[in-house]
């Protein structure tokens, strides 16, 4: 038997991954990096049991624990006027063309980098696919965007619950009952939901993976964070 985890892009499960692999050695947990497009296809199919999504969702017939908070930045070519801000508002890119939004967004920078026209991204996806030639700017008014926990109703059970308080950070020998009220408390945060800061200092991304993790995040992160 194994647990199947899918992640979407921007996303880094390791320390939930290793904690599960010190916990439950008898049950592997394969994991798998998804684009927000595609984020909630496995587990409504059934081909996954839990997943990493970036709201909103149709919440209907899943559990949802809402996480943190990540921030805007505007993603533009390293050549770009604004390039050397600080940071940025709404206001600041009214007059700046926009580049199409892709299905994968590794090919939205992409077209940022070409001269299409800036991005507006979570910070996570920005960092993930940070490139030389584009730098990503907090952009301190825009709406920002929250991760969540995610699995289907039918699925809850043991299995599953421990894996939910892995994230919530219940220790091994607390029981469910110790942090939950009952099932429905299942969809609420076991606390306030940490926001994700950009930091300018150009530290690397961390990266994803465990034991049959598929898809690692590997890429570093760069400036403008």
């Amino acid at each position: 038997m194994v647990l199947t985890l899918r992640y979407v892009a921007g996303v880094s499960p390791a320390k939930w991954l290793r904690a599960w692999t010190e916990r439950r050695p008898d049950l592997p947990l394969e994991a798998a990096r998804v684009e927000q497009s595609e984020q909630l296809v496995d587990l409504l199919a059934g081909d996954a049991d839990l997943a990493f999504v970036r709201l909103p969702v149709d919440a209907e017939g899943l559990h949802e624990i809402p996480l943190w908070e990540e921030v805007a930045v505007a993603v533009l070519p390293k050549d770009h006027p604004l390039a050397d801000a600080e940071s940025l508002t709404v206001a600041d890119l009214e007059d700046e063309p926009i580049a199409p939004a892709q299905p994968d967004s590794a090919m939205t920078v992409e077209l940022v980098a070409a001269g299409a026209g800036h991005a507006l991204l979570p910070h996570g996806v920005a960092r993930l696919h940070h490139r030389r030639d584009v730098v990503a700017i907090p952009v301190t008014d825009a709406p920002t965007t929250r991760i969540a926990l995610v699995w289907r109703v039918e699925r809850d059970d043991d299995d599953i619950q421990e894996f939910v308080g892995v994230v919530r950070g219940r220790t091994k020998r607390s029981s469910r009952g110790e942090a939950d009220a009952g099932p429905e408390a299942s969809a609420r945060p076991a606390a306030p939901a940490r926001r994700e800061a950009p930091d300018r200092r150009g530290a690397p991304a961390r990266r994803a993976g465990s034991a049959r993790t598929r898809k690692p995040t590997r890429r570093r992160g760069g400036r403008g964070r």
